[in-house]
């Protein structure tokens, strides 16, 4: 009598705690694998502790007191003055919270058999990590793969180097002991706008400094739009086509220096012009893994490098600079090295968010793609104003499209902006991932009266009658 062979699971060494090396750790050890994740400064990598939680629930802050201060035109009486900002309690929240997620992501980790290291990381081998601890024990860990998924680091200009104090990057905003009364922004992109609209909503004067002619280059341009008039609206000031050349200290305050002569100065200035990854002094050239002259990992639709085994993702890949994209490359490099049903990654089907007010969410074939002629589409859009629920909740703003393929109606794409556009994006998602007619979205109810009866409505508007 036979008995049935146990075939182990390949073992797997991961650099980074982030989202793309946590989530992957969870996959692999379901399913068996030996797991060792290294992680310099702690579970959850920079989106947990310094990036996406603490600015996600300084927004939520800066939203709960716009709604606030909109309160009287619902009826509802208060004095006006009294709502303040404690911004040193604001961040004492943000950082607790913080600190409770890589807790609970941690937790989760051990609970699943995943060993944790904190240390740093190189690559000495194909499959053989070095990882120094904090009191500076060595160890070689040989295993099946690798995962790189070390993240980025805020980039710096050389004329304008943060120092934590008055002048900083969108790591070290979390200390303040008073609220920004001039906070100068620089970089128009997602990251600029975001802390822009959260720092102007929690009572600071904000300047806007812009390189491009609109806000959110690249973004949906009704979208931008929306966002344009409402920080016009609430007294952002944004200089447009301007580059800042140099942030220097002065008393009380900071001075930026611009392109086309002048200046502004403010008390303090956030500087959100990028990131760069963190592959330097980890060993991948000397194992032969690829990179791009921007220093990024190359790696395919199912997250591998040049090199059989090693694996990457996230922000070090240069592909999307999103947790969500991170945590789904992590489990397409797990899936794929486990030998599961993977489905390559496709920025097709990305669905993201920039959490300003109000939010704007979107997913799969852009207005640009359309404008370029890759995609023949029709295109349906219905202001956020008409909807009764959000009349009830006094939005005013905002909107959702969708694009549908042309011929098969197909849903292909679609932009959000509203409250909570991050939450309703998802049905837009769902039928874009897999391919759901805009008949699918229109025959499906929805609660009356609830903001998604819009996505509704416009699939509704989509509708083609067949003819007989």
């Amino acid at each position: 009598m036979s008995t049935l062979e146990i075939v182990p699971r390949p073992s797997i060494t991961i650099v980074g705690g982030g989202p793309g090396g946590y989530e992957a750790a969870l996959v692999a050890s379901k399913f068996g694998s030996d797991v060792t994740i290294i992680e310099r400064n702690g579970i959850g990598g920079s989106a947990v502790l310094t990036d996406v939680v603490p600015s996600k629930t300084l927004i939520a802050s800066a939203d709960s007191r716009r709604r606030v201060l909109r309160a009287p035109t619902l009826g509802l009486e208060f004095d006006a003055a009294s709502v303040r900002s404690n911004i040193e309690r604001i961040d004492r929240r943000l950082l607790r919270l913080a600190t409770e997620q890589s807790e609970d992501i941690r937790h989760a980790l051990q609970a699943n058999g995943v060993r944790i290291v904190i240390g740093e990381a190189k690559l000495v081998d194909r499959n053989v990590v070095e990882a120094t601890t904090m009191d500076g024990n060595v160890e070689q860990i040989t295993s099946d793969a690798v995962l790189i998924a070390t993240g980025a680091t805020p980039r710096e200009l050389d004329t304008a180097k943060p120092d934590g104090e008055r002048i900083f990057n969108w790591k070290q905003l979390y200390s303040m002991e008073e609220l920004p009364e001039h906070l100068v922004v620089v970089g128009s992109g997602v990251t600029g706008a975001e802390f822009a609209s959260a720092y102007q909503l929690l009572g600071s004067n904000v300047t806007l400094v812009s390189s491009r002619e609109t806000l959110l280059p690249g973004e949906d341009p009704d979208a931008a739009k929306v966002l344009e008039e409402s920080f016009s609206e609430a007294g952002v000031n944004v200089i447009s086509r301007t580059r800042a050349q140099s942030v220097s200290r002065i008393k009380d305050g900071v001075r930026v220096e611009l392109s086309g002569g002048g200046y502004v100065e403010g008390s303090h200035c956030l500087l959100a012009v990028g990131g760069i990854p963190n592959t330097d002094g980890i060993g991948l050239e000397d194992v032969g893994v690829d990179i791009t002259a921007s220093g990024h990992i190359k790696i395919d639709a199912v997250s591998r490098t040049s090199m059989p085994g090693i694996y990457a993702a996230g922000d070090c890949t240069g592909r999307l600079a999103l947790a969500s994209v991170a945590a789904m490359q992590g489990r397409i490099a797990v899936n794929h090295l486990l030998g599961d049903v993977v489905k390559p990654f496709s920025s097709n089907r990305v669905a993201s968010n920039i959490f300003t007010s109000p939010e704007i969410a979107t997913v799969g074939v852009t207005d640009a793609m359309v404008a370029s002629g890759d995609y023949q589409v029709d295109e349906f859009m219905i202001p956020m104003a008409t909807n009764p629920r959000a009349k009830m909740m006094n939005v005013d703003e905002g909107f959702v499209k969708i694009f549908a393929r042309r011929g098969s109606g197909h849903v292909v794409g679609g932009v959000v902006v509203a409250p909570q556009a991050s939450d309703l994006i998802y049905a837009l998602s769902l039928a874009v991932t897999h391919k759901l007619h805009v008949d699918d979205l229109a025959d499906t109810f929805t609660i009356y009266p609830s903001l998604t009866g819009t996505i509704a409505e416009v699939a509704r508007q989509m509708h083609r009658r067949e003819e007989f």
